[in-house]
């Protein structure tokens, strides 16, 4: 399983709300250095996140992580919803 598994590097800027990072690795161990140089890089900003996730496909973190991808998240879930009860706005 350890061959299928990849590995994403997401940094996220919460003042944007949007992803401006996203990078993906097969060796744990370069996924983790650039982790590790990307934190340190990001330290002193308390709105941006920088994430390190393992899983199998980029599909599987969009479905796993939506909040991180544009559409994604509870707020798109509401709107939709909103949308179906006509409350949109």
């Amino acid at each position: 399983m350890s061959d299928r598994l990849r590995h994403f590097l997401l940094v996220f800027d919460h003042d944007k709300g949007e992803l401006i990072q996203n990078r993906e690795f097969k060796s744990p161990s370069q996924a983790l250095t650039a982790y590790s140089a990307t934190e340190r890089s990001y330290t002193r900003d308390q709105n941006v996140e920088v994430v390190l996730i393992g899983a199998d496909s980029l599909a599987t973190v969009r479905r796993t992580h939506a909040n991180y991808f544009p559409g994604g998240g509870v707020a798109a879930s509401v709107q939709k919803y909103l949308v179906g009860l006509g409350l949109d706005g």
